[in-house]
């Protein structure tokens, strides 16, 4: 077996990356301004620090959002393989929604969905 057509493609990609970066070396734009190493996003300049806590309750709704969102892509795909499953397939698929129906009542029973709790006095409390 020969190794050289491998070694050459391994020179040339070595070549090509050597020669982009001389290339972009050589083309590209210097300038040493006071705004060029100011952070600049959509438009608007950062204020504050970048270590900004925020509560659980957004990690938690990013997380439940990412798992239902994945059973609605299975269930999807079970309704277009959905004859050809059968009545097992109908059958397993229901049994499945309703675990994801127990999970989202447990959910909003433990208060994981409430963001503001209710009772009296709660609002100040958040505040």
């Amino acid at each position: 077996m020969t190794v050289w057509p491998l070694t050459v493609y391994f020179a040339l990609v070595l070549l090509v990356v050597a020669g982009m970066l001389a290339l972009s070396y050589l083309l590209g734009q210097r300038h040493n301004e006071r705004a060029t190493g100011v952070q600049y996003e959509s438009g608007i300049r950062s204020e504050g620090s970048a270590q900004v806590h925020l509560s659980v309750k957004f990690y938690l709704v990013a997380m439940f959002f990412v798992v239902f969102d994945l059973e609605a892509v299975f269930i999807f795909l079970w309704a277009i393989a959905g004859r050809e499953l059968g009545w097992a397939g109908y059958s397993e698929v229901l049994i499945f929604i309703g675990v994801l129906v127990a999970a989202l009542a447990y959910l909003w029973r433990v208060g994981a969905l409430d963001w503001f709790p209710a009772g009296p006095g709660a609002q100040e409390k958040i505040r």
